[in-house]
């Protein structure tokens, strides 16, 4: 496995070495002169080529499949030592390519694009402004995942030597803190994407440069709102005043805060052309792929729900025989054991067309399934339980219709899902929208918790943390220190530690698996 030996203000590297490494955005990135001068238009094309988006194999591999996908149970593990501690040397990749111009590095290529921007005539900033309020919009997703993942980070001074040359060691900001200005920056965005209109050579340029939305206003502004839904849903717990009001009023006035309301404004980045792997190794590799116990026989199966076809494979046991129905492997089953029967073909595994052999399965950024959930719990605590219903079961059904839209992507030949299944589904005992408002409010989040998956486990595992739903068993590992269990954040990775020793040294009490993160107050 790989090393990596860079810091935050270290890792720095100049645009260089961005170049040369990423020869298939070539066309997309030099200026059509073919020369190496880099414009705002270029760096911003690089910062959405975001591999820690795409569930490439490196993301899956060695980071979803091993941190949050497990602390999440949305795939199985194998119960051997120190299962749930943290690998660290994975852990800098993930905060490198976050700070670095490497797999999409959105603060590098933001501090770019702020350098770039500053040197611009006034006439020049204002057509230059779709990409600068764009480029924020990514930067505060990613950013706000960064602190859901490890609490403080540097933020405010990160990224000087792109931004100014000056190498600067970057303090850690408070958490709480940096989600107020992300909360602040994706409203002011969302207004700007409202009001914009581009000349109309800017709007080709925008619709070149953009491989994510291609140049769609609408789609940015729904964007931006829909982040700042989510992340005002997040802090819901810890500061219940400020997300009730701005939540409610974005609800209130759906003309005014557009969101991700439908598939057709779902927000996926699709693979690059070239691309031509799959999930295969990622998953197989660690045994993540076999069908992980509540997620089956907790929710699926006593549900009959018709995702059980376009997410798993029955599988077929080492005599040849089909297997008769979908089984789970046992969460408290020991490693042995659980060998001997994945060996044997005795469980359920990820379905090959929707995951295992699809090319064509894409980053997944915001879909409307999201956005329905996140209504209806705000709905079901301050507004309406009608509105919240409606929110429910539109949550669920976009969720269904999804995934059977990754297994058509994947050539996948099971039947599509008929209305019938669909109304049979939200009509079962465990997906109806009966009960108190906390079993109403359990169904949302179990809901959500399926629909994450392995994929968005990321946010899976914020919104496990925020609502402690759905009650997952974990065995305790003896083995390890500080990880008997899984925690409640990363660790910081030791490169960080090393290279910015002055700033880590302020925040080394809280570098613990148990330290929460400061919405985690349930």
């Amino acid at each position: 496995m790989r090393k990596i030996f860079v810091g935050i203000f270290a890792g720095m590297l100049m645009l260089g070495v961005l170049v040369s490494c990423k020869d298939k955005l070539e066309e997309q990135y030099f200026n059509p002169e073919k020369t190496t001068e880099a414009s705002i238009g270029k760096f911003f094309t690089f910062m959405l080529d975001n591999s820690r988006v795409r569930p490439e194999y490196w993301n899956v591999r060695t980071f979803l499949a091993m941190h949050p996908a497990v602390y999440t149970q949305a795939v199985s593990f194998m119960n051997t030592s120190k299962r749930y501690q943290q690998q660290v040397n994975y852990l800098d990749d993930y905060w490198r390519d976050y700070y670095t111009p490497t797999a999409g590095g959105v603060v590098a290529h933001l501090r770019e694009i702020e350098k770039a921007y500053a040197g611009l005539s006034a006439e020049e900033k204002a057509n230059a402004d779709v990409f600068v309020h764009a480029a924020k919009v990514v930067y505060y997703d990613q950013t706000a995942q960064m602190v859901d993942l490890w609490g403080d980070i540097p933020f405010s001074e990160a990224g000087s030597l792109n931004l100014s040359g000056a190498t600067t060691s970057p303090k850690f900001d408070n958490a709480e803190e940096i989600y107020a200005a992300i909360l602040t920056g994706l409203e002011e965005a969302a207004a700007y994407f409202e009001s914009a209109n581009l000349d109309p050579l800017v709007a080709s340029s925008f619709t070149k440069q953009d491989i994510l939305l291609q140049g769609n206003l609408n789609k940015w502004r729904r964007y931006a709102n829909s982040l700042r839904l989510r992340a005002l849903m997040r802090i819901s717990f810890q500061n219940e005043s400020k997300a009730k009001a701005d939540v409610l009023e974005m609800l209130s006035a759906p003309a005014s805060y557009p969101l991700i309301e439908d598939a057709a404004f779902n927000i996926l980045l699709s693979p690059q052309t070239t691309y031509n792997d799959n999930l295969r190794n990622a998953v197989t590799e660690l045994n993540s792929y076999i069908a992980p116990e509540h997620l089956l026989d907790g929710v699926l199966k006593p549900a009959n729900d018709p995702r059980l076809r376009s997410l798993f494979d029955k599988n077929t046991t080492d005599q040849g025989v089909h297997n008769a129905d979908y089984f789970a492997m046992p969460v408290t089953l020991n490693s042995a054991a659980q060998e001997e029967n994945i060996g044997d073909g005795k469980y359920a595994i990820l379905d090959s067309a929707t995951f295992l052999f699809n090319t064509k399965f894409p980053g997944i950024v915001f879909t409307s399934s999201e956005t329905a959930f996140l209504k209806a719990e705000a709905f079901e605590r301050w507004g309406s339980t009608t509105d919240a219903e409606a929110a429910y079961l539109k949550g669920v059904t976009d969720a269904v219709k999804f995934t059977f839209y990754l297994n058509t992507l994947g050539a996948g030949k099971e039947a599509p899902v008929t209305a019938d299944e669909i109304s049979d589904l939200l009509a079962s005992a465990e997906v109806a929208y009966t009960g108190t408002t906390t079993e109403k409010q359990i169904k949302i989040w179990t809901q959500k918790w399926v629909d994450f998956g392995l994929i968005q486990s990321v946010q899976g595992w914020s919104e496990l943390r925020r609502t402690k739903y759905p009650v997952l068993t974990f065995l305790s590992d003896g083995s390890a220190v500080d990880f008997q269990l899984p925690g409640s954040r990363l660790v910081y990775p030791p490169n960080e530690k090393t290279f910015n020793a002055v700033n880590y040294a302020k925040v080394a009490d809280k570098d613990k698996p148990s330290t929460k993160i400061f919405w985690d107050v349930k």
